[in-house]
């Protein structure tokens, strides 16, 4: 019979998931940690202008020659360390399937610690979902909610949040009630009046993005949770975008649930994702998929989906917050924020130019919507990728006034790269008939 196998073993076998030898995987993964970590400490107070700190960073990236990815909103690139992880451990699964099911089960435990760490929540506050939709479905579905009860939803919600509500109006009779909030948005105060207005005796939850995938809107979730639990009702935050955008508080939030892909801004795989449930309301939700001891199964952990998944999603989770918190996450948002910062400032300035997204960086991170008069929006996707190989994606829908572009400041953009996608924006805003 084989020997157990300790973690240490364990995390080194999968390293040899390239062709390269475990060692030189090891090495290679090691050296780009330490580069990261030099970097921090000679450029300890740097404000995240461009130089030799990001340029290191975006060298951790595999990208194709000359493409400048601005769309993280939907997939964004892995960092080399993390695709050498998940590599390695698709291979040790194909190899030795004994080490994975004998060792996994703690180590996912010990990511989840990790997870929970990185989002200022404790572990039995976490569950390790596949997305941020299945998270909301497992929050909606889970939750007792009676016919005639209300949920309010922003006018702004993703498919996957919506979908989930309607689903449990038809199952269930329950209400669901959209709440308009811009564009153009408000303050944090209108945002909070908005939702405040709408709330009726039978109100019972608010479903809404956090980081909103059409404008770039970062609602207030902290002001909003609070007046919502003032008035005994829970919060749950679409928050696709949130990992590795912002430095997030969970307890400073006082949401109850929140989900998140970190697929999309922190290079995992696709696969993985975070559900939060604040520890005070889980005996609130049921669990959606499951199997043997699910009835003895305490805290966020019981939303777990059961059954066997790709474990190497986990592995590879692993290494994304390695590599997240080399870098740290302060400075992960300044760098971005400072880039959609000067963004926002260049599209100001170009006539014709509508922006949907707020111009205050506590309602606003790496996510820009706008428009151009005169320019359909897939027109300037298609030539700032002809002209730079720079991918942005169009966004919204004309009747709402929300039809136009999105772009992505992620940390291995350039400020360069900015000033490239504004130079184009406004050749198309000079030659408009």
């Amino acid at each position: 019979m084989p020997t157990p196998t300790t973690r240490r073993e364990f995390v080194r076998s999968i390293m040899a998931g390239t062709a390269l030898s475990a060692a030189a995987l090891a090495k290679a993964n090691a050296e780009m940690a330490q580069s990261i970590t030099s970097l921090n400490m000679k450029y300890l107070d740097d404000e995240a202008p461009d130089g030799a700190y990001w340029d290191a960073v975006r060298a951790q990236y595999l990208f194709e020659d000359n493409l400048i990815m601005m769309n993280n909103g939907t997939v964004g690139p892995m960092p080399k360390p993390v695709f050498n992880r998940l590599m390695g451990a698709f291979r040790r699964q194909a190899e030795n399937p004994y080490d994975v099911y004998n060792f996994l089960p703690s180590f996912r435990e010990a990511v989840r610690t990790k997870l929970a760490a990185f989002v200022h929540a404790a572990p039995d506050e976490v569950a390790l979902t596949s997305n941020t939709t299945e998270g909301i479905n497992f929050v909606v579905n889970g939750l007792d909610l009676n016919a005639g009860d209300e949920v309010l939803i922003s006018n702004l919600e993703h498919p996957g949040g919506i979908g989930p509500v309607q689903l449990k109006a038809k199952r269930s009779g329950i209400v669901v009630k959209e709440v308009p909030i811009g564009p153009p948005h408000g303050d944090t105060a209108a945002i909070v009046s908005a939702f405040e207005k709408a709330v009726t005796p039978k109100t019972k939850l608010i479903m809404v993005s956090h980081t909103c995938f059409i404008t770039g809107l970062i609602t207030p979730i902290k002001e909003l949770s609070k007046m919502a639990h003032d008035k005994g009702l829970l919060v749950l935050a679409d928050s696709a975008h949130g990992l590795g955008i912002m430095d997030l508080n969970m307890h400073d939030m006082g949401v109850d649930f929140f989900c998140s892909s970190p697929y999309k801004w922190m290079g995992t795989p696709c696969g993985i994702g975070l559900l939060y449930v604040r520890k005070d309301v889980q005996e609130k939700v049921w669990p959606t998929v499951v199997s043997s001891g699910w009835d003895r199964t305490t805290g966020a952990r019981k939303l777990d989906p059961s059954g066997q998944r790709a474990d190497a999603m986990i592995l590879a989770l692993d290494e994304a917050l390695d590599f997240q918190n080399r870098i740290g996450r302060v400075r992960i948002e300044r760098r971005i924020k400072a880039l959609s910062g000067r963004l926002k400032q260049g599209l100001a300035k170009t006539p014709g130019v509508k922006i949907n997204t707020p111009a205050d960086p506590y309602l606003s991170a790496g996510l820009t919507a706008f428009a151009l008069e005169g320019v359909a929006p897939a027109k300037i996707v298609d030539f700032v990728r002809e002209k730079y190989n720079l991918v942005i994606r169009t966004i919204g829908n004309t009747a709402a006034g929300t039809a136009g572009v999105r772009v992505s400041t992620p940390i291995f953009v350039t400020s360069k790269e900015v000033d490239m996608l504004l130079e184009g924006i406004g050749q198309l805003a000079r030659n408009r008939s």
